[in-house]
């Protein structure tokens, strides 16, 4: 019989090892070592704000055969003992003479054969939360084994969301979705955007959000200037686009969608980009099948936004989502990596207002065998108005 862990049973930990070490045997890699939030908490089900404090590092060694390693400060042991994992070493930490590498030196030691391979996430949007010098003396410490990128081996992995991690993510897309429904309560003209940003945090909370690691948006009139500034004392006027982005999170996933809102009457400039915004995605969520790139999404929306007569924003439209706000693959000109089923997208295209001025719009999605399946509910395609 399964046993219960933290967030998911223990069944759905032991697929995701024996992912991780199909692919390190392929790849003839005797241990895995990860160090970031969102990986540890993957492997393990270690769920934690505790890694706001910079002061503590976090290691999970994963073996090439066997169940994984937590080698954490003694602060968390109790917690770690909350998760499947059975095999917990700590140390007292901070310790500025030594925090954690030698005991961590030790164990991916006796994991590891002399001459073995011992791989890190090293690529792109991956860290190495660890101090550089410690970085050194491990290294050193282990020769004449080698480091080698482990990135492929965590992020084909990952990339791939079982049902029960698409069930976290619907329900994060669904609280979220009941926020944006309280919109006339709290944005109207006359309304400063701090405090509009502030009210949205508080529905998310509200309606079951643990907590909201990411709020942007923008405000102006006909559209915004950019999507990542903190909202000001500004206050909402007549013809005003308001966007609202949120990174929502529940149970440790995230949704990441966003919604345009006209104070009254929008622009004909901004009804036409709204509307070909929506056509775009709309596109893509008709088209879009495992096998696809993420160029290959990206040119779908580029060139449905150009029939419209729009132009489209330079960057990414789009990219993917779990236990991170954004994850690989990015849909631009230049990704190649193929969409496979069951991953969790977002598809993001953003087009050209005026000079100063654009529109983003934004939807979450599970890609099945037949396409596309949407997490958030469908924004209209019509922009709608709150109240004057």
């Amino acid at each position: 019989m399964d046993e219960p862990s933290l967030v998911f049973s223990v069944l759905e930990y032991k697929r995701r090892i024996a992912a991780l070490q199909d692919l390190m045997a392929a790849d003839s890699i005797d241990a895995l070592l990860l160090t970031t939030a969102a990986d540890v908490f993957y492997v393990t089900g270690f769920l934690t704000r505790f890694w706001e404090s910079p002061a503590r590092p976090w290691f999970i060694v994963v073996p090439a055969v066997g169940d994984p390693v937590a080698v954490i400060p003694s602060i968390g042991t109790e917690l770690m003992k909350k998760t499947w994992v059975r095999t917990i070493r700590t140390w007292d930490a901070p310790d500025p003479r030594d925090d954690g590498i030698g005991l961590l030196g030790s164990i991916v030691g006796d994991l590891t054969p002399p001459t073995g391979r011992v791989g890190l996430p090293m690529g792109l949007e991956t860290q190495l939360r660890m101090p550089l010098a410690d970085y050194a003396k491990l290294k050193t410490r282990l020769l004449p084994r080698a480091f080698v990128d482990a990135t492929a081996i965590v992020q084909r992995v990952r990339e791939v969301k079982s049902d029960a991690e698409v069930a976290k993510i619907r329900e994060c897309c669904d609280l979220a979705d009941r926020a944006f429904g309280q919109i006339n309560a709290f944005a109207k003209a006359g309304a400063p955007l701090a405090e509009v940003f502030r009210s949205f945090q508080i529905e998310l909370l509200a309606a079951g959000a643990d907590w909201v690691s990411y709020v942007a948006g923008g405000a102006g009139q006909g559209g915004y200037g950019d999507v990542i500034s903190p909202a000001g004392d500004q206050r909402l006027s007549k013809g005003d686009v308001l966007m609202l982005d949120t990174g929502a999170v529940r149970d440790g996933y995230f949704c990441d969608y966003n919604r345009n809102f006209s104070v009254g009457p929008p622009p004909s400039d901004t009804v036409r980009v709204h509307e070909a915004l929506w056509d775009a995605t709309e596109t893509a969520l008709m088209t879009i099948r495992p096998g696809w790139t993420a160029a290959d999404v990206h040119a779908a929306m580029d060139q449905a936004l150009r029939k419209h007569g729009v132009t489209p924003c330079a960057g990414r439209f789009g990219h993917g989502l779990g236990v991170t706000l954004t994850e690989w693959p990015s849909f631009t000109p230049l990704d190649t990596t193929e969409l496979r089923e069951g991953m969790v997208l977002t598809l993001e295209p953003s087009a050209v207002v005026s000079d100063s001025h654009l529109l983003v719009h934004e939807e979450n999605l599970v890609l099945r065998s037949s396409g596309p399946e949407l997490l958030s509910v469908r924004a209209p395609r019509i922009l709608p108005e709150l109240t004057v």
